[in-house]
């Protein structure tokens, strides 16, 4: 059973999670699902601290994530050499709260994979590796005080905001020229990455692109929003 239809299945979860982190799943015709009224119910009881504890997959849609996340991670050895994913797996399977992080990823277009182990902790460290910035999180301001900011045109949510509701950290600057030493990413688009505070509060952000086999750091009001720009998230398990 394909990825796209076994996450079709659980409707109620589907909206809920879009409605709260306004997020696009990535083929709309596939995984959109209608209004349902129960969802306009008060959302007071959701507890956000980096992944909503209301929400969980089922068995079969984490060992269908499971599968897709293997088959990217074999065919993509150059990102973690010397990995095994039998190891990454146990990892994930201990820690299963991280699994619906990756889920939201994969289901906004983020592609996610391993990309490195931090020996100190053994965490296996997960970043966006779609080839363009996810589909499903583009046209997002930064944060929450420049969407807040806009008194028109407002965009449905911000990248920090919609990052923190998914459970993953933007990535930094660093963190964005790490994974395009491992391949060629946001040749068409950009991602927003993570922005220093003093530049923060001048109304500053900070975005990202590879152009003319180069990496590029732009600034942009942080209150701006592009179809092209979203965000790559990074996530430890």
């Amino acid at each position: 059973m394909s990825f796209d239809v076994c996450f079709r299945r659980d409707r109620w979860d589907t909206e809920l999670r879009t409605r709260v982190c306004n997020l696009r799943p990535v083929d709309d015709d596939v995984r959109k699902v209608p209004d349902d009224p129960a969802a306009t119910a008060d959302f007071s009881d959701v507890i956000q601290e980096g992944i909503m504890s209301n929400v969980s997959l089922s068995k079969q849609q984490r060992d269908a994530l499971l599968k897709v996340l293997s088959v990217r991670f074999e065919q993509n050895m150059n990102r973690h050499q010397g990995m095994e994913w039998s190891e990454v797996q146990a990892k994930l399977e201990s820690k299963i709260e991280r699994l619906w992080s990756l889920h939201e990823m994969e289901r906004t277009g983020g592609d996610p994979d391993v990309v490195g182990r931090d020996n100190k902790t053994g965490e296996y460290i997960f970043y966006d590796c779609a080839a363009e910035s996810p589909k499903g999180r583009r046209s997002f301001c930064y944060d929450r005080k420049a969407l807040q900011s806009r008194k028109e045109n407002k965009p449905k949510d911000s990248a920090i905001d919609a990052a923190t509701a998914m459970g993953v950290e933007l990535l930094s600057e660093e963190q964005y020229r790490e994974l395009q030493r491992l391949g060629s990413f946001d040749t068409k688009t950009s991602s927003w990455v993570k922005t220093p505070t003093e530049i923060r509060e001048l109304g500053g952000a900070l975005f990202c692109d590879r152009r003319f086999n180069t990496v590029f750091v732009y600034h942009n009001g942080a209150d701006s929003y592009y179809a092209a720009r979203g965000f790559r998230g990074s996530l430890r398990v």
